[in-house]
């Protein structure tokens, strides 16, 4: 799914500017890039708790006995 994002000509210049700058292909993945740094987004949002959550068991459910 794609939409129109209308932006200054300044605007466009520096987003052209930065596209080359990091090597990137579309307007998108330097608007994302962007974003993502303002929020202080991870790269990895997912796996940060590997290893620290043991395995589940049944008797981890919770209202196992209600759900029969």
């Amino acid at each position: 799914m794609s939409t129109t994002v209308l932006v200054k000509k300044d605007t466009l210049k520096l987003l052209e500017k930065a596209k080359k700058v990091f090597g990137m292909k579309t307007y998108d993945e330097v608007i994302r890039l962007a974003i993502e740094k303002l929020f202080d987004v991870p790269d990895d949002m997912f796996g940060v708790d590997k290893g620290k959550i043991s395995e589940f068991k049944e008797e981890d459910r919770l209202f196992m006995d209600e759900e029969e």
